[in-house]
C-alpha cells in the first residue's frame, strides 16, 4: 500500500505510554503512518526522533518528536487523519481540551484501551497502579516484591517507562547495581524509581520496547511485579490488579485519566496514607472507590515517614526537597520530606521561591500551588545544577530530601542533606492488609509454574 494511502496519525505522549502504544499497535501496521509523536509533562524530551532501530522497517528515518504546542501545525502540514492520546494523569477536562484541538483540525481522536495495548506474560503478574501520581504505589510494589522473595519465588520487577535520554540505548534496561545507573546516565527521576529496588538487593527492568523487556524479565523470574507510573494502567495483563488511592486526595478517585480506568478495573484497592488522613477523608476515598468499582476489595494502608539523623534537623533552618512528579503533574503541595521536617521539629521550613534559580524557578511559576518545598527536578544536568544552586542560595542549615534516592551522591553542595524515607507498613493484624492477598497470589503462581 502506498504511503499516500496510509492513515496518518499523531500520537500525543510524554515519553512512555506513547512509545509503547506505537510498538504494540502501529509499528508493524502498513495501513497507518505515524507522522509524529508530541511531547508534554516532561521537560526537554521533544526535538528528538524515535530512532529507526525502534520504529521498524516502515520508518527508515525514524519518527520526529515535537512539542505538544505544535499539534495543530503538524496536523495541518501532514493532513493528519487521527490523533491518539497516550499519556497519563490529566484531569478529564484537560483530555477533552486536547481532543477538541484535534477535532478542530478535522482529525479523529482516539484512546487505545488495555486489551489492545497490554502484553501477556508466561509468568504470573501482579500489577500495582494508582489513580494519581504520588499515591505511594512504588512503596507497595517494593513490599510485594519482598513478600514474594520471602515466599521463595524470584520476583522480577518491571517499571513503567521513563526513557528521557538516548532511546536506542534505553531499549531494554536492567538495573542490578548502583553502577548501572551511572552507566545509563539516569536522571534523578529515573533513579527515584529504580534505586530503592537495587538498594534492597533486587533487580528492576525498564526501557522502551516492553516486548523485549518482558522476555528478558521472564527468563530470570518466577513472577513479575508491574510498578506503574503516574496513574497509568499496566503494560502487562495482570493476574492480580492492585490500585492505590491517596487518602490525602480522597476526591480524586474518578477525576483524572486514566486513573478512573485503573480504579474501575482493580481487583484490590489500597487506600494509602491512611495514617496521615482524617477519618472523613478515609471514608470519602473508600466511598469513591465503591462508586466506580463496587466489587473491589478495599484495604487501608499506612505510609510511615522516617528521617535519618533527626537531631540534624531539629531547631534548624531546613530546605525541603520532595519528589518532582508528585508535586508537578501530581498536584501535591508537599511530600514526605515536608512531613519529616515538621515531625523532627525544624526551627523553620524555608520558602524556597525567593532563592530558586533557572529551571527550578520556572517550575514554581508553572505550578503556583507550590511554595513550601522544592520539586526534585533532575531530568537534565542543567536542572541538577539549578537544584544545587537553589540549595546554596537558600542559606539553609540543612536539607530534608523526601525523594527515594540519596541526593547527596548526586549534588555537590556544602549543606548537609538528610533523607526522609517512606514505606508501606502492614497493619498489626495481617488479615487486614496485603499479606493474605499476596499469599493467595503466591499459591496461584506456584500452581501456574508447576
Amino acid at each position: 500500500m502506498g504511503t499516500e494511502q496510509r492513515k496518518r496519525i499523531v500520537i500525543l505522549g510524554a515519553a512512555g505510554r506513547d512509545f509503547h502504544d506505537f510498538n504494540v499497535v502501529f509499528r508493524a501496521d502498513p495501513t497507518v503512518e505515524v507522522v509524529a509523536f508530541t511531547a508534554a509533562q516532561i521537560p526537554d524530551i521533544d526535538e528528538r526522533r524515535y530512532p529507526p532501530a525502534l520504529a521498524g522497517p516502515l520508518y527508515p528515518e525514524g519518527i520526529p518528536i515535537v512539542a505538544e504546542a505544535s499539534l495543530e501545525a503538524v496536523c495541518r502540514a501532514h493532513s493528519v487523519d487521527e490523533v491518539v492520546f497516550a499519556y497519563s494523569d490529566l484531569a478529564h477536562e484537560d483530555v477533552m481540551h486536547r481532543a477538541s484541538r484535534a477535532l478542530a483540525c478535522g482529525c479523529d481522536f482516539r484512546l487505545l484501551g488495555p486489551e489492545r495495548t497490554s502484553l501477556r506474560s508466561s509468568r504470573p503478574v501482579v500489577s500495582v497502579t494508582a489513580v494519581r501520581t504520588g499515591c505511594g504505589k512504588s512503596q507497595i510494589a517494593r513490599w510485594i516484591a519482598r513478600r514474594l522473595a520471602e515466599s521463595g519465588l524470584r520476583p522480577g520487577v518491571i517499571r513503567h517507562p521513563m526513557p528521557y535520554g538516548d532511546l536506542e540505548r534505553q531499549r531494554a534496561q536492567r538495573f542490578a547495581r548502583f553502577e548501572d545507573f551511572d552507566l545509563a546516565e539516569c536522571t534523578i527521576e529515573e533513579r527515584e524509581e529504580y534505586e530503592p529496588y537495587v538498594e534492597a538487593g533486587g533487580v528492576i527492568h525498564a526501557g522502551v520496547d516492553y516486548a523485549e523487556i518482558l522476555e528478558r524479565a521472564e527468563a530470570e523470574s518466577d513472577v513479575l511485579v508491574w510498578d506503574g507510573g503516574n496513574n497509568d494502567w499496566s503494560f502487562l495483563v495482570p493476574d492480580l490488579d492492585i490500585a492505590v488511592v491517596d487518602a490525602l486526595r480522597p476526591d480524586h478517585v474518578a477525576t483524572h485519566y486514566p486513573g478512573e480506568v485503573v480504579a474501575r478495573r482493580a481487583d484490590v484497592v489500597v487506600v494509602n496514607k491512611a495514617n496521615a488522613a482524617s477519618e472523613d477523608a478515609r471514608h470519602r476515598a473508600a466511598d469513591g472507590v465503591r462508586a466506580v468499582n463496587p466489587t473491589a476489595r478495599i484495604l487501608f494502608a499506612d505510609s510511615v515517614v522516617s528521617l535519618e539523623a533527626p537531631d540534624g534537623v531539629r531547631g534548624r533552618r531546613a530546605l525541603v526537597i520532595d519528589d518532582g512528579p508528585t508535586l508537578t503533574h501530581g498536584g501535591m503541595a508537599y511530600g514526605a520530606g515536608y512531613v519529616a521536617a515538621q515531625e523532627a521539629g525544624a526551627g523553620e521550613i524555608l520558602d524556597p521561591r525567593p532563592f530558586a534559580v533557572g529551571e527550578i524557578a520556572e517550575a514554581f511559576e508553572a505550578h503556583p500551588h507550590l511554595g513550601s518545598v522544592v520539586p526534585a527536578l533532575g531530568y537534565s544536568p542543567a536542572q541538577r545544577v539549578d537544584l544545587a544552586r537553589t540549595i546554596e542560595a537558600s542559606g539553609a542549615d540543612c536539607v530534608v530530601a523526601g525523594t527515594p534516592i540519596d541526593l547527596a551522591r548526586l549534588l555537590e553542595v556544602d549543606v548537609p542533606i538528610f533523607r526522609a524515607r517512606y514505606e508501606y507498613v502492614p497493619p498489626a493484624d495481617p488479615a487486614l492488609g496485603l499479606a493474605p492477598v499476596i499469599d493467595d497470589f503466591v499459591a496461584l503462581a506456584r500452581r501456574r509454574n508447576a
